[in-house]
Formats: C-alpha cells, sequence, structure tokens
C-alpha cells in the first residue's frame, strides 16, 4: 500500500509539472498501450523506464549501485524537462524495439544489388521508426552504359523513385514512418534534373538538398563554367554555367521550398573520423552529416529553465546549472549508445566504432524573452555564440572525463583528436542543434533555435468552435502589466504578430518576435552563431515573406557560405503545398434565395432538376491536384454544383459526388448560396495549395471559392479567378495536421503540430 501511495504521489507530482497539452502528447505518442490503444505506463511510469534502461549500461564498467544511482539521476534529469533524448529513446527504451536512435545515412553503391540493399536497409529503419538519409552522388548518369546488361542507366532520379516508393509502402502499415533526405552533389551530371525532380509534387517523402563544392561557389563568384564528372568513370562529361545552375537552385527554392543546400566541403573539413570515410549527406532535417551507416543519438537542453533571477526578479544566465546539466546530458547520451538496439549490423559497428553524440538545446526564444533580449538583435546573436561555445567546451570536457573510466572511442587513432598534447575523448562528436518539435511541446519550450511560432493565433477545433492559444510568457506579462484582454488577444491572432500594435507596449513588442518578424539575414546570422561552436550541424529554417524575391534568396544563401553555415533551408510563405492559413475572423456574406418546394407535412424538399441549365466550370488547383467546379443556373437561381478532381478515384471521388450532391439538394430547397459559403471556406486538410491571392485549403475550400466566383459573375457580369483572402490572416503556418486537424508549424525544415505532436519528418 505504501509503494502504491507513493507512485500515485510521484506521478501526480510529474503531472502538475507537465503543462496539459504535454501531457496529451506523451499520451497519445509515448507511453506504452495495450492491445485496445490506452496507455498502461503514466508519464512517470514512461520517464522510470527510460531512466532504468539507459541506466543499465553502468553494468558495463560499475556495480549495481552505480546503476541504481544512474537510474535516479536520469530520472530526475528528464522529469526535471532541463533535458530530454530524442523521441525514439522515450518511445522505445526499456521496450522491445529498444531501438534509440532517430536518424540514419545509408550509402546507396552504384550497382542494383547496392541499391536495392539500400531499399531493404531502408524498410527495416523505417520501420523501427527512424529516418534516413542517403546521397545518389555514386550512381552512374542516366544514358549511361551497364556492361552487365548491355543496356544502359536509368539514372539517380529514377532510383529515388524507389526509395520513394518503399517509404510510401512501409508507411501503409498504419504508423507513420521516418522521412528521408535525398542528396546529390552538384558536379553529378544529372544535377539539372535533380534541382527540378520536386517541382510537381513528385517525392514527397523525400527532403532534397544539392551539395555545394568550393569549386562550384568559386565559378559562381567568378562567373564561370564548371566541370561535371561521371561518378563511374570519375571522367569529365561536359560543362555548365555556375551561376545558371545556382539560380535555378534559389528559383525552385523560392518557389518550392526543395532544394535546400549543404555546402559538402565545408562539412568534410568538420570530419573528426576522415580516416573512417567521408561524408556524403545529412539526416532527413539536415542537422546531422553522418558517414554511411552511421546513426544520431541526440538530446536537447531546456534553455528556459537555464535561468536563475535576483532579488529584483531580473533573469540571467545560471552557468553553474548549465555547466551541470551538460555533464549529466553526455553521460546520459554516451549510455544510449551502449544499451541501444541498432537495426543493422553495420549500423551497430559504426556507431559503436565513433560514437557520435548530438547535444543540442532548445528553449533559446523563451531564454531571450526572459532575458529581455530581441531575437534580431547583436545581442542575441552574440549570447547564442556565447551559451553554445560554452556547451561545446562542458561537452567535450564530459566526455574526456568519462574517457578516463570508460576509453576513448574505439576509432581515435587517426582521428582529428589523435595528437600527443591531447587527452582522449569518448566521443566522435558531441554537439547537434536539432528540430525538437516534439520534444519542446512536453518540455512546454520553444522550439531548438527558431523563433517564436506565433504570441497568439486561433485554433478551430470541432463544429469550427475557436479557441485562442497564447503563448504563456505573453500572457504572463500581458496581465502583469495590466494590458492582457482577450480581444487583444484575438487581435494579435489575427494580426499574427505583436509589432506594430499599439495596445502593446514597445519593449514588449521588440522582445516576443515571431519568425516572420525577422528578416532573413538574422536567421542567418543566429544559425551562424550556434553553427560556429557545434561539432554537427545547425537544424534552421530560414523564413521569408510571400512577397521574397528570389535575389531576397540569393542574399541569403551568399551570406550563409560567407558566414561559414554547413546547410541552409528556406521557407518562403505559400511555397509548399503543404502550407495553410489558419486564423483570424471568420468572413461574412449575403444571400439569394430560390424556388423551394414543401412538402405535405411541411417539410422543405428540393425542386426538381430542370431539364435544361446554364452556368460556368472553374478550375481550381488545390494541393490533391486541379478540380474542376460547375456550378449550374435555372429560372430560379443556382440550383447544382459538380465537381471532378482530374486524378481522383475511390473515397476521393465518391467524397466529392456526395459533398456535391447535398450542395445542390440545398440550393435546390431555396438554402441562399452566400449562406453555405461559410460552411465550405476554411476547410482545411494536410494538403492546402497557394493560388493567386491566397490559399486554397482543401476542396471543399476550393468549391467555397467557386460559389463566391460564381456568384460574382452571376451578380455583376465580373470573372472573378483570384482567392479572396477571408478568415486567415497568419502565414506562417504549414498545414493542418492530418491527425488531428490543428495547427501544423513550419520549423527546421519539417512541420509539426504542437497541439498532437504529429511530425511530418519524425
Amino acid at each position: 500500500m505504501a509503494g502504491n501511495a507513493t507512485k500515485t504521489k510521484l506521478d501526480q507530482t510529474i503531472n502538475e509539472r507537465l503543462a496539459p497539452n504535454s501531457l496529451t502528447v506523451l499520451e497519445r505518442r509515448y507511453l506504452k498501450k495495450d492491445e485496445d490503444g490506452k496507455p498502461v505506463e503514466t508519464p512517470a511510469d514512461m520517464f522510470a523506464r527510460v531512466a532504468g534502461n539507459i541506466a543499465s549500461a553502468e553494468a558495463v564498467w560499475g556495480s549495481t549501485a552505480d546503476v541504481e544511482a544512474a537510474a535516479a539521476d536520469f530520472y530526475e534529469l528528464m522529469t526535471s524537462l532541463e533535458f530530454l533524448p530524442n523521441s525514439p529513446t522515450l518511445m522505445n527504451a526499456g521496450r522491445d524495439l529498444q531501438q534509440l536512435s532517430a536518424c540514419f545515412v545509408l550509402p546507396v553503391g552504384d550497382s542494383m544489388e547496392e541499391i536495392f540493399d539500400a531499399v531493404r536497409s531502408t524498410a527495416l529503419i523505417h520501420k523501427s521508426g527512424g529516418g534516413t538519409g542517403f546521397s545518389f552522388s555514386r550512381l552512374r548518369p542516366s544514358g549511361d552504359n551497364v556492361k552487365t546488361t548491355q543496356g544502359v542507366s536509368s539514372g539517380p532520379i529514377s532510383f529515388m523513385r524507389v526509395f520513394n516508393q518503399a517509404t510510401e509502402a512501409v508507411k501503409q502499415g498504419g504508423t507513420r514512418r521516418g522521412a528521408n533526405m535525398g542528396i546529390l552533389r552538384i558536379d553529378h551530371p544529372n544535377i539539372l534534373e535533380f534541382i527540378t525532380c520536386k517541382r510537381n509534387g513528385d517525392f514527397e517523402n523525400f527532403n532534397i538538398s544539392v551539395a555545394l563544392t568550393e569549386a562550384f561557389m568559386e565559378a559562381v563568384a567568378a562567373g564561370e563554367k564548371y566541370t561535371l564528372y561521371n561518378p563511374h568513370t570519375k571522367e569529365a562529361t561536359g560543362e555548365l554555367d555556375a551561376r545558371e545552375v545556382y539560380q535555378l537552385i534559389i528559383d525552385l527554392a523560392w518557389a518550392t521550398g526543395d532544394p535546400g543546400i549543404v555546402f559538402i566541403d565545408r562539412i568534410n573539413r568538420a570530419n573528426p573520423t576522415p580516416q573512417v570515410g567521408e561524408f556524403e549527406a545529412t539526416n532527413p532535417c539536415g542537422e546531422q552529416p553522418l558517414l554511411p551507416y552511421e546513426a544520431c543519438n541526440l538530446g536537447s537542453i531546456n534553455l528556459s529553465r537555464m535561468l536563475t533571477r535576483d532579488g529584483e526578479g531580473k533573469a540571467s544566465i545560471d552557468w553553474d546549472l548549465l555547466k551541470e546539466i551538460t555533464h549529466r546530458a553526455v553521460h546520459f547520451l554516451d549510455n544510449v549508445i551502449e544499451v541501444n538496439r541498432y537495426p543493422l549490423p553495420e549500423i551497430d559497428e559504426m556507431a559503436r566504432g565513433n560514437r557520435k553524440i548530438g547535444l543540442g538545446v532548445m528553449g533559446w526564444a523563451d531564454m531571450l524573452i526572459m532575458l529581455g533580449i530581441p531575437y534580431d538583435s547583436d545581442e542575441a546573436v552574440s549570447t547564442g555564440a556565447k551559451v553554445m561555445e560554452f556547451i561545446d567546451t562542458e561537452a567535450k570536457a564530459a566526455s574526456r572525463e568519462l574517457a578516463k573510466t570508460r576509453g576513448a572511442f574505439p576509432n581515435y587513432k587517426g582521428s582529428i583528436y589523435d595528437t600527443p598534447e591531447a587527452e582522449p575523448i569518448r566521443n566522435a562528436t558531441v554537439t547537434t542543434i536539432a528540430p525538437t518539435g516534439t520534444l519542446s511541446i512536453i518540455a512546454a519550450c520553444s522550439s531548438g533555435v527558431e523563433p517564436l511560432f506565433a504570441v497568439s493565433y486561433v485554433r478551430t477545433v470541432m463544429d469550427n468552435d475557436r479557441l485562442v492559444e497564447v503563448n504563456p510568457l505573453f500572457e504572463a506579462v500581458a496581465r502583469e502589466r495590466g494590458f492582457y484582454s482577450t480581444e487583444l488577444m484575438e487581435e494579435i491572432a489575427g494580426h499574427g504578430t505583436v509589432r506594430g500594435l499599439d495596445a502593446v507596449p514597445e519593449d514588449v513588442q521588440s522582445v516576443f518576435t515571431t519568425a516572420h518578424d525577422i528578416t532573413p539575414a538574422w536567421h542567418i546570422r543566429m544559425q551562424a552563431a550556434f553553427q560556429a561552436h557545434t561539432d554537427n550541424a545547425v537544424s534552421k529554417t530560414v523564413n521569408f515573406p510571400n512577397s521574397a524575391t528570389t535575389e531576397d534568396v540569393r542574399t541569403v544563401y551568399d551570406l550563409a557560405y560567407e558566414l561559414d553555415v554547413k546547410g541552409v533551408t528556406i521557407y518562403r510563405d505559400g511555397s509548399k503545398d503543404s502550407q495553410v492559413l489558419t486564423t483570424g475572423a471568420s468572413a461574412k456574406t449575403g444571400g439569394e434565395a430560390g424556388g423551394a418546394e414543401t412538402a405535405g407535412d411541411g417539410r422543405l424538399e428540393p425542386r426538381p432538376r430542370p431539364e435544361i441549365t446554364q452556368g460556368r466550370t472553374e478550375k481550381i488547383k488545390t494541393g490533391c491536384g486541379s478540380l474542376y467546379v460547375t456550378i449550374n443556373w435555372d429560372e430560379h437561381g443556382m440550383c447544382e454544383i459538380f465537381s471532378t478532381m482530374g486524378k481522383s478515384g475511390g473515397c476521393a471521388a465518391s467524397n466529392m459526388e456526395a459533398l456535391s450532391r447535398m450542395i445542390s439538394a440545398s440550393l435546390r430547397a431555396g438554402i441562399d448560396p452566400h449562406s453555405l459559403i461559410p460552411h465550405l471556406r476554411g476547410i482545411r486538410c494536410p494538403s492546402p495549395m497557394w493560388a493567386e491571392g491566397g490559399k486554397v485549403l482543401s476542396c471543399a475550400d476550393a468549391i467555397g471559392i467557386a460559389l463566391e466566383h460564381a456568384i460574382e459573375y452571376h451578380e455583376t457580369g465580373r470573372e472573378a479567378t483570384a482567392v479572396s483572402k477571408h478568415a486567415d490572416k497568419l502565414d506562417n503556418l504549414a498545414g493542418a495536421c492530418p491527425e488531428c486537424g490543428g495547427v501544423l508549424e513550419h520549423e527546421s525544415g519539417c512541420a509539426v503540430c504542437r497541439a498532437c505532436g504529429y511530425s511530418k519528418c519524425a
């Protein structure tokens, strides 16, 4: 009984520490469940499970007492929310799967056997919940001779399709699996096809990046041509104009968000084990360059909890606490390598040989707010560099301490650390800035080193109820300083930012900076500040407004090269099909009527359809393809709608037909078509589409748009094709969550729902 009472108190303590949304996400995605999908552990149980499992590694070097002490320490480390490991560790540690790594890089060799071995390995990794990165640069170009078959090669892009389809097949198993990163060197003969391969919506299971070389960037600067090489023969195959290719990358990134870029020579200059291999690819979000068959074992310190306050309440960084948490986190992550069950023996060998860990941060934007420092300021950039330099220095010190009792990583000899004067180190790398979308929900802090997504936004839930979500730090300041009101929070949600609002004091406006308040150059400067003191790389999205030009993108790419970052991911508002506007006040519309019939018992019934009608057909691009909406009139007014999707079939076609029939029946029953529009506009799906003047959020939204246009044409004789900006004003969102319908935030090259924890890339 005493044990049960203690456990109940412990559960209650942890639950009180966790925010309501944190508990929701843990229950939906992390806690162990029974066959009916009901949780069979509490958050406290989960943390105890993980702590005990990771601490079990102590038995290799110590005693039972060491295991128990480490388990208690790791439990407190996580439940304090001062540090959390990557999601697979929380989900799988101490369970049958025991696969604790988030991402992997697999080699893709230039033979059919090697290619399909990689496809098989990909399926196994995705089945275990991991993501994969590939370089397709070893594959011979399309049209090249294949001696074994007397045929010709189909090229790397055709084989990328095989990997894409394999990922899709694994996803059909019922659980969302990891994404892919595809990389091709800029000097591959098929580079132009690669750059444009996602232009028409293909390869939805891939992020893609171009590996830019120093020789290419020098050719861009000089306005010269550069050489293409056949990776099979190593021979030159031709030349391209460097500036034209650079501009094509920029144009496609501006238009679609892909490709990203990585500076591959710069990445390899930082390779700690060049004697083991060369970097060719990164993980799906780009922050972790990995050798073939390497895995990433990541964790993040919550910077929002690394603060102390003086007697007057002024916040400052608690350097002693940050040092302590860094050392404990390195200990934790090194143990993860020891107890991890990797999906392939080659991965196990590489992971244990280099023992790479990636300690990063989350809550950076929160820390700046509590320090009173605007994100887009020199002080913020210098503070970021100082914080990360401290973490990197202490992480290496912790790794060297571990090496004294556990030994250096096995591939130490020949590494960059292998010098006469150096102390051995346990881990080949110690720091990485990863995206922390779901982890930051659990820890109730901002994600990674990104700025705030929004200060306040409206979330539409069941039955179109609208809930105003307000950043807790902003709400606390607003209440303390007396300018909080529900009306102001609604206004901020519609405005998308506090900047420019007279009701918010100027000093508060400057500190509560959101992603789209910040000019793109500040994103790069912040990324560079953290990159300067990070072994691996920094996951960061450079946000652009929809009005940004390709020249704006080029300026950021040039600055990234100048400031020595390892790669860039940009996101121009509206550039991806998966973006949607989701906040603001609903539009109001008027109406027209016509011609209903009444049954004998008084029920309203649709009037019969006439033999001849007249109308108009409009083509509207949606995230699922082109939708053709036909709207017809009879002598009483609007009477029917037909909608056809060019590529649809099965459920999609039947659902569209059902929706059109119901709208048609409503129109012939005399329902004012104006009154139907609010019920259609604003409905979101996971694949919205940017269109002229606004966004098409779903097929239902498209029909609402067509209704608006048809009414205007019928009433004024004018044709309207632009999508009206109706309810939604906030531009930095990434779609509707396919699982809960909540808001997706686009950050660090991925899309995350902070309502349920869904992540497109995890």
